[in-house]
């Protein structure tokens, strides 16, 4: 069985691996792509500031690495900082880049979703009226900062200050023929993102949709990819033995 993978390719990599292994004919197929910002001047800024909040939260890996990877020279992570990760993935990062697992709040493993909801219940007692939050995202193809607002509304709703700053942009893939042959050709297609469904019906706005399967990690994106016209959609929670389950029952 064919598995397109549409993480971004960095995340693609460890998912195809482990699909493989488990007998699935995984496929690499990023539907966003990972850009730098073009001014990194705002982030250096807010590692200047970040001493003085009580957390930052970071939306993704991505939003991690890139974080780091503009961060002036000499700066390591405040000890009073807190760090905030919606899921595993996210929380790899932030040990990868340094920063001490005691500092790290996140989802336990056994959540049913991976998301700012489900982060929210567990780093809420920590915030108190007047704190300051960094909220570290991803931004549109021009670096316009995109994405949801319920945490930074939540924030703010008990009294915290919230701060954004986009450490790197999403935009659409660019696919070669031979990939676009390929998923004309079909399988079972993993989505992780709405944004994905969105740029893959962008690039194929010909296909009918109404006989191909997917696998959607949040309700949210079950919902985008059944609006797209897929025929069989399956939610899973983001962990690779809850996704395979589901791509089992296909069999």
């Amino acid at each position: 069985m064919r598995v397109f993978v549409t993480r971004p390719e960095h995340e693609a990599r460890r998912w195809v691996d482990e699909l493989c292994q488990r007998g699935f004919d995984a496929q690499a197929f990023p539907l966003i792509a990972i850009l730098p910002v073009a001014d990194a001047a705002p982030v250096q800024d807010a590692w200047r500031r970040l001493a003085a909040c009580r957390a930052a939260m970071f939306v993704s890996g991505n939003a991690v690495r890139h974080f780091f990877g503009s961060r002036p020279a000499g700066m390591a992570w405040p000890p009073a900082a807190r760090a905030w990760a919606t899921g595993a993935g996210t929380h790899a990062a932030l040990i990868a880049a340094g920063v001490p697992g005691a500092s790290i709040d996140a989802p336990p493993a056994s959540a049913v979703q991976f998301d700012s909801e489900t982060l929210w219940s567990q780093v809420a007692p920590q915030v108190r009226t007047g704190d300051r939050v960094l909220i570290v995202r991803g931004g549109d193809a021009q670096g316009a900062a995109a994405g949801r607002d319920w945490l930074a509304e939540r924030l703010g709703s008990v009294g915290a200050v919230v701060d954004t700053v986009v450490s790197y942009r999403r935009g659409a893939p660019q696919l070669t023929a031979a990939q676009l042959a390929l998923a004309r050709a079909g399988g079972v297609w993993l989505f992780s993102s709405s944004e994905a469904i969105a740029h893959l019906t962008e690039l194929l706005p010909q296909q009918d949709w109404r006989g191909s399967r997917a696998v959607a990690t949040h309700p949210r994106i079950a919902h985008a990819a059944r609006r797209a016209g897929f025929g069989v959609v399956c939610e899973s929670r983001p962990a690779v033995d809850a996704v395979v389950a589901v791509l089992e029952s296909f069999r």
